[in-house]
């Protein structure tokens, strides 16, 4: 008759609450009050429909097979529960995630590492007061001022340097 009733798992509202931000709050309280507000209504109706005493309706009812012909329909009836097409999209969806997931923690280790590896040099480095342009030069290469191969002009910006043009002029647009 009936399909089965699901089972439902108990869901951990103070868990779903800490990661709700606060301007969904509102909206995750709404979801949660429906949420409630099904699951009552649905335990409030029995799990299989009443159970019901023909014997004494053929006994009562003067019309005869009237009673067989309703206990015929009524045990033929099929209610039906919606097929479960969700559950395994929801798994191929949850374990999409758990890939996605590891892919950065495993980025974000190796971030982290090189970024202990720089503050580790940084921190083996001379105090800035105590180097001099040597040592400048060996702990920064890409930004120490190289008198010999590309030697420059004071203030040693790009913008005071013979030859420079703006990115409109070298682009051609006038």
């Amino acid at each position: 008759m009936a399909g089965r009733r699901v089972a439902i798992t108990a869901i951990d509202w103070a868990k779903i609450a800490e990661r709700v931000p606060d301007g969904q709050k509102q909206k995750f309280l709404a979801f949660r009050a429906k949420s409630d507000s099904y699951l009552r209504r649905m335990n409030a109706n029995p799990e299989s429909p009443p159970k019901i005493d023909w014997m004494y309706y053929k006994k009562v009812v003067p019309v005869p097979g009237m009673v067989d012909n309703f206990q015929k329909q009524y045990e033929s009836m099929i209610i039906p529960f919606p097929a479960d097409t969700a559950t395994s999209l929801i798994s191929a969806q949850e374990q999409e995630v758990k890939k996605e997931i590891e892919a950065f923690k495993e980025a974000s280790n190796k971030r982290i590492n090189s970024y202990k590896a720089e503050a580790d040099r940084v921190r083996g480095l001379l105090p800035y007061e105590q180097m001099t342009m040597e040592d400048f030069r060996d702990a920064h290469p890409d930004m120490a001022l190289d008198p010999i191969n590309k030697p420059t002009f004071w203030p040693h910006t790009p913008e005071a340097q013979v030859g420079y043009a703006t990115k409109d002029a070298s682009s051609g647009a006038h």
